[in-house]
């Protein structure tokens, strides 16, 4: 008889930019996270202007932030209503490297992210993001459609 080793999902990482992409990958992480009861943190990243000048960085920042906020706040409650519990965190650079160091350090065992993203911060968010994290990430990517 055969033993198969089954992935166990139990920490999973979405890449939100608030784009109907990434909100497809939020849904996704929240079936997921019902099957294998898992933990699920709702990254958002925010890229600075380049060159960053202070004022400006600031401004850009707090903009995104405000964004992201609202946006996660709404996954929070989606998920809580399906008796998922998402955490939500927010960063500054390059989305695809940001996903790709925190899956790393904290050790997910799962990336979602959506195929693009169309966010009002378009500026900061690259359309190559889901295909770096696909060519880095030391665990499973799911890109979400």
């Amino acid at each position: 008889m055969e033993h198969r080793r089954h992935t166990r999902f139990q920490k999973i990482l979405i890449g939100y930019d608030g784009s109907e992409q990434s909100e497809k990958a939020v849904d996704a992480a929240i079936s997921i996270a019902r099957c294998h009861d898992a933990y699920v943190l709702a990254l958002a990243v925010a890229r600075p202007p380049e060159p960053p000048t202070s004022v400006e960085l600031e401004a850009t920042l707090d903009d995104a932030r405000e964004h992201f906020e609202a946006g996660l706040k709404k996954v929070v409650e989606r998920a809580q209503d399906q008796g998922v519990t998402i955490e939500t965190d927010f960063a500054v650079g390059h989305p695809g490297e940001q996903l790709i160091h925190r899956a790393e350090e904290e050790h997910f065992d799962l990336i979602i992210v959506g195929r693009r993203g169309t966010s009002l911060f378009q500026k900061m968010i690259l359309g190559s993001v889901s295909e770096r994290v696909l060519r880095y990430a030391h665990c499973p990517v799911m890109v979400v459609k």
